[in-house]
């Protein structure tokens, strides 16, 4: 299972947010390649990146940083926040990131992930962004009027095979990772899902791992490995764990 800690840049800065609110963000770095790096060193394998702007804009607004970021590590990162076109994907993936993950569109243009499937296939990722399990879209600002669950049953469907799937109202709280729904989510899409939102404890980790076989891959790691509630060395360790 993978710990995969997330970097969110907002006007190039390495932030958090609290439950998605913009006007409540905490600043961690001036400089997101370098966090970039301390994670890649603590042996992280993956790195989960979003563009805050991009996703209020609806384009990406941080491709300088992101650059800046894949230039600093040798390990394969995802990006999302504002991706909403062929062409955004292209050039994002063109640039050295490893997959896409599309939000809003999921919701808005089901054919255009379609499509996206068809000629990136697993490079595609799905983000699900979901506040008391309806769907939340346009930088979590918008409800999207949807299940989560109908969500994901619609990506898979069009060819996604991999899901993040974040519970909003916990996110950047520290209340822990809602482990029932992101379960539920996973055995009725029959999709991977990545687990979001809330992360606190190493117990969580083992939780999850109760649930590889129905397709819990991994999860995100934020607040938790900024504040230092979790070691991240600690969590990786766990996880890795046959």
């Amino acid at each position: 299972m993978l710990v995969i800690p997330a970097i969110d840049i907002r006007g190039g800065k390495c932030v958090r947010l609290f439950r998605g609110d913009f006007s409540k963000e905490t600043v961690f770095s001036d400089s997101p390649a370098q966090m970039a790096k301390k994670w890649m060193d603590m042996g992280a394998r993956y790195l989960h990146l979003v563009d805050l702007d991009g996703a209020l804009a609806g384009k990406p607004q941080n491709i300088a940083t992101v650059k800046d970021i894949i230039a600093a590590v040798d390990i394969p990162v995802e990006l999302g926040g504002g991706i909403r076109t062929l062409e955004d994907i292209e050039n994002i993936l063109s640039i050295g990131v490893d997959r896409v993950i599309l939000g809003s569109v999921a919701v808005h243009d089901p054919q255009l992930v379609k499509a996206a499937c068809e000629k990136f296939g697993e490079k595609i990722v799905v983000g699900i962004d979901a506040k008391e399990g309806i769907v939340a879209v346009e930088g979590w600002e918008v409800s999207g009027n949807m299940a989560a669950q109908e969500l994901a049953k619609r990506m898979a469907a069009v060819g996604v095979k991999n899901i993040i799937y974040t519970d909003i109202s916990r996110d950047g709280t520290l209340l822990g990772l809602n482990i029932k729904a992101t379960a539920d989510l996973a055995k009725s899409s029959r999709v991977n899902i990545i687990a979001s939102g809330g992360f606190s404890n190493l117990e969580e980790i083992e939780q999850l791992k109760k649930h590889e076989s129905d397709g819990i891959t991994g999860v995100i790691a934020g607040k938790a490995i900024y504040t230092g509630a979790i070691d991240l060395r600690a969590a990786l360790k766990i996880a890795e764990k046959k």
